[in-house]
């Protein structure tokens, strides 16, 4: 028996109840492995540990805030290759442009639609662009 190898995908956000209702979404998707963190701290390990091809960040946790935590990762020569989406209650256009400086490739703002978390993580690990017509940032295109 074969076994198939998992892609990693990191959800941080210290409210649990959007923590699993992000990582619920992603579990729909058998070759998906979801490693969930409340805080940054906790996100920068499992980053570190399993080099996931994808985070999914809160914005505001506590220990290491989102937008720290995407330089970081895109600093790392391990990690710079992981796809982020920032997943935030802060919509504001300030708050857009610093996710996006950050070095996100996606912002998206909560409260968020399932089906579409879904259409965008299949569009970053497909490496398919993002329709003019998705009402997301796609920070690749406002660099």
């Amino acid at each position: 028996m074969q076994e198939t190898l998992k892609t990693h995908v990191v959800v941080a956000d210290e409210q649990p109840d959007i923590r699993k209702l992000v990582s619920m979404t992603l579990e729909c998707y058998s070759h998906l492995e979801v490693l969930e963190a409340h805080d940054g701290g906790g996100a920068w390990l499992h980053l570190q540990r399993y080099k996931p091809a994808l985070a999914v960040l809160d914005v505001m946790m506590p220990v290491i805030d989102g937008l720290q935590l995407c330089r970081m990762i895109r600093q790392s020569p391990e990690l710079h290759h992981t796809r982020v989406v920032m997943l935030s209650a802060r919509a504001q256009r300030e708050d857009i442009r610093n996710g996006i400086q950050s070095g996100c490739d996606v912002y998206l703002t909560k409260p968020f639609s399932p089906s579409h978390l879904l259409d965008t993580v299949d569009m970053l690990l497909g490496h398919q662009p993002l329709p003019n017509s998705a009402p997301q940032y796609d920070a690749r295109d406002q660099r």
